[in-house]
C-alpha cells in the first residue's frame, strides 16, 4: 500500500517518476546487487522504465524514505503481494552512505505499524538471503521471526514473518 508517513527524521512517500536518479543509484549500489540482484539498469531511461513497471503493477508498492530536513531520498520500503505467497512481503533497501544510522529501522518500523493499524492484514513476511546479517538483524529487531527456508532459482532464501 502506498502511504504518506512521517517519523521524527524521515518522510515516507510513494515512489514516483521523479525518483529516477535515486533509483539508478540505489539499484547499482553494492548492497542491492549483492543481496537483491543486478537489475541491469544502467542509465536514467532504464531507471524510468523500471519505475514505470513498478507503478503499473497493482501488487507492488515502493515507498521512498527521505531525510525530512533535506528531502534527500535515501532508501525504500517495499510492500509486495507476490502470487507465490499468501501474505505481503515487506522489504527495504538504502544507499550505503546512510547505513548504520537507524534510518532503515525507523522507516520499516513506522511502515509496519501503519500496516498493523489498518487491521486488514494479519501477517507480513520478509525474504532474505541467509548470509545477509544486516537484513536479518533488522527483521528480528522489527519482531519478525524466521519461519522457514526455501530455494528459488537454486538460491537458498530465508522466510521471516510477523503476525499481528
Amino acid at each position: 500500500m502506498y502511504s504518506h508517513l512521517e517519523t521524527d527524521r524521515l518522510i515516507i512517500r510513494p515512489l514516483s517518476l521523479n525518483d529516477c536518479a535515486f533509483i539508478l543509484e540505489l539499484l547499482n549500489s553494492k548492497g542491492w546487487i549483492k543481496y537483491i540482484g543486478d537489475r541491469k539498469v544502467v542509465d536514467l531511461n532504464g531507471a524510468q522504465e523500471y519505475i514505470k513497471k513498478i507503478l503499473e503493477n497493482e501488487n507492488y508498492y515502493y515507498n521512498v524514505f527521505e531525510i525530512k530536513e533535506t528531502n534527500v531520498p535515501i532508501g525504500i520500503v517495499t510492500f509486495l503481494y507476490r502470487k507465490e505467497f499468501d501474505f505481503p512481503d515487506i522489504g527495504y533497501a538504502m544507499l550505503p552512505n546512510f547505513e548504520k544510522k537507524g534510518y532503515a529501522f525507523e522507516a520499516t518500523k513506522h511502515y509496519l505499524v501503519h500496516v498493523q493499524n489498518k487491521k486488514s492484514i494479519e501477517k507480513v513476511i520478509a525474504i532474505t538471503l541467509p548470509g545477509n546479517s544486516n537484513s536479518i538483524s533488522l527483521l528480528e529487531k522489527l519482531g519478525l521471526k524466521q519461519e522457514s527456508s526455501f530455494f528459488e532459482d537454486q538460491t537458498q532464501l530465508s522466510l521471516y514473518s510477523i503476525v499481528f
